[in-house]
């Protein structure tokens, strides 16, 4: 069983990456910053030369998914640790919102976006079964289903396949929260993730301090 202060905080930066992928999502008119399986299904559409498919979109996004995730391994792994793997991630949306403003497409400033989801799950440490702070739940939802056969089966923790859905769930409400602010504020609905991420890195840095 993954420790609940651990799934928590797993929970709250999975929560954030929902809110971030649904303003990407509305943005880019069905496309995602954090679910590449989508995306490339997209691109093989795309590829196949489909009616209103595209391939320059879905192809950038999976690029920039690799790209963060590649810093995002290489920060975690050095002497910066999560927090500097939070700063990466806030960064990107920093220069999303920037580019925004300075009159780039969706189709442009979100592929910053996509390379902070790529990041983020990078941010922590596995502990235990349960896969946290991630931007997608594919795996996830998987390892609930085999995790609960494990248990009827008495191979596994009775109650840790219930771990796995509440990181989905925290997914869920995170893309309703995001689409709920997004109606109010569209782009800027980026701001309440971003003080999500920028106050767990105060409060990583004061714990480490």
């Amino acid at each position: 069983m993954t420790p609940a202060p651990q799934l928590a905080l797993g929970m709250i930066l999975t929560a954030a990456a929902g809110m971030i992928d649904v303003v990407g999502f509305i943005e880019l008119g069905g496309f995602y910053t954090s679910f590449m399986s989508g995306n490339t299904t997209q691109l093989g559409a795309g590829m196949a030369g489909l009616e209103g498919m595209v391939i320059a979109l879905p192809l950038g996004l999976i690029t920039m998914f690799f790209l963060g995730s590649f810093l995002g391994a290489l920060v975690g792994e050095s002497a910066a640790g999560s927090k500097g793997v939070l700063a990466l991630v806030l960064a990107g949306l920093v220069v999303t919102l920037l580019l925004q403003i300075g009159g780039f497409t969706p189709a442009q400033s979100m592929l910053a976006l996509a390379g902070a989801a790529g990041a983020q799950n990078a941010v922590l440490t596995p502990k235990g079964a349960v896969r946290l702070g991630a931007t997608f739940v594919t795996g996830t939802l998987f390892a609930a289903g085999q995790d609960l056969a494990r248990a009827v089966r008495g191979r596994a923790p009775p109650l840790r396949w219930a771990q796995h859905l509440l990181v989905w769930l925290a997914l869920l409400v995170g893309a309703l929260i995001g689409a709920a602010i997004y109606g109010a504020w569209q782009i800027w609905s980026l701001v309440a993730p971003g003080a999500i991420y920028t106050a767990l890195l105060v409060w990583l840095a004061v714990r480490q301090a």
